[in-house]
């Protein structure tokens, strides 16, 4: 492919697959072609085994071209997830094309569930891979040589990628026009999808607040607004447990048992997360914005987003700042 070459895009659909697997992706790549219409960066296929219309989960219907004969021009070659992928996994034209397909592209994606039909490929062998959180034990059980992360939004593994839940195939397309074109163009898309933050892969498929507010009991919903909009304050269990009216070693238990962690780690992670958006947002120092997380000091910032995040709050800046592309280089940290 030459440099001027747009790259070649293969979605490949099944019957009662979930649209926004499929739909989120391709408005992307889309949307990275608005600017340069006589010289687009992609060109996409959407096809399925047979080709003609097929029906998505919720009724609506695409029109397919049947699996390409030609794989060698392929640059990416996606999957999407839904109801129908079991029966799709049990396919044999459909595996038989991905396991002929897949040594001659340069990647091989699944959304969300869409990693079961590349596991029954026999792609995921020996590779890490995630999925729907839902999903991650059955895929697990089902295929045992396959090293299943829950928590990561996408994963890259050897040119295979793999992505959780439905938006995360958002996320995982931006990745990979970043990875083509540019952090400028991959933050440029990501402003015209409105998307609130382009996530990382090795952040979590769930917020923190949803996790807490999903939690089944009323006190811990507001408890989750009530911490974020107290982040610089005291949030020790005592003062936690005030607010849900709960005496310090019932709010402690309750916590614990409906969340999974303790209400200590729950909270490190809210200011983690309000420290990254101010990292990608803001050009405010990083003493600054770890005050206003309501971290003690600027090393307990750094020492919280290398064990949530793997990666320094100035390295998470030079990566993920919507201006990156003009910030420097980051200074050692410790």
């Amino acid at each position: 492919m030459t440099a001027a070459s747009p790259r070649r895009l293969v979605f490949v659909l099944f019957e009662d697959g979930l649209l926004l697997d499929f739909g989120g992706p391709l408005q992307v790549f889309e949307l990275a072609c608005e600017t340069a219409p006589s010289n687009p960066p992609y060109l996409w296929e959407i096809c399925s085994v047979s080709g003609g219309p097929v029906r998505t989960s919720a009724g609506l219907e695409v029109m397919t071209r049947p699996l390409p004969v030609d794989v060698e021009g392929i640059d990416t070659l996606i999957i999407g997830g839904g109801p129908g992928v079991h029966r799709a996994a049990t396919d044999p034209r459909l595996i038989a094309f991905f396991r002929s397909a897949a040594p001659h592209v340069r990647r091989v994606c699944s959304v969300c569930t869409g990693a079961f039909v590349l596991a029954a490929a026999d792609l995921l062998a020996g590779r890490r891979a995630t999925t729907h959180w839902g999903s991650c034990d059955l895929l697990r059980t089902r295929y045992p040589d396959v090293t299943v992360e829950v928590d990561p939004v996408f994963v890259h593994d050897r040119g295979i990628w793999t992505s959780a839940g439905v938006t995360a195939g958002i996320d995982l397309a931006l990745t990979l026009l970043e990875d083509d074109l540019g952090h400028r163009e991959a933050m440029r898309v990501a402003r015209r999808l409105v998307v609130f933050l382009k996530r990382p892969g090795g952040q979590a498929q769930f917020s923190v607040p949803l996790s807490v507010q999903s939690s089944d009991h009323p006190a811990f919903e507001e408890i989750s607004a009530w911490i974020q909009d107290n982040l610089g304050g005291d949030l020790r269990v005592e003062r936690l447990a005030e607010q849900a009216k709960m005496s310090p070693r019932t709010f402690a238990r309750m916590f614990r048992k409906r969340t999974g962690q303790s209400p200590g780690k729950t909270v490190e992670e809210f200011r983690v997360e309000a420290a990254r958006r101010a990292l990608e947002e803001s050009e405010a120092r990083i003493k600054e914005i770890a005050a206003r997380a309501g971290f003690q000091s600027e090393e307990h910032m750094r020492r919280a987003f290398r064990r949530r995040l793997s990666v320094l709050p100035n390295e998470y800046r030079v990566r993920f700042h919507a201006g990156a592309g003009q910030l420097r280089e980051p200074r050692a940290e410790r």
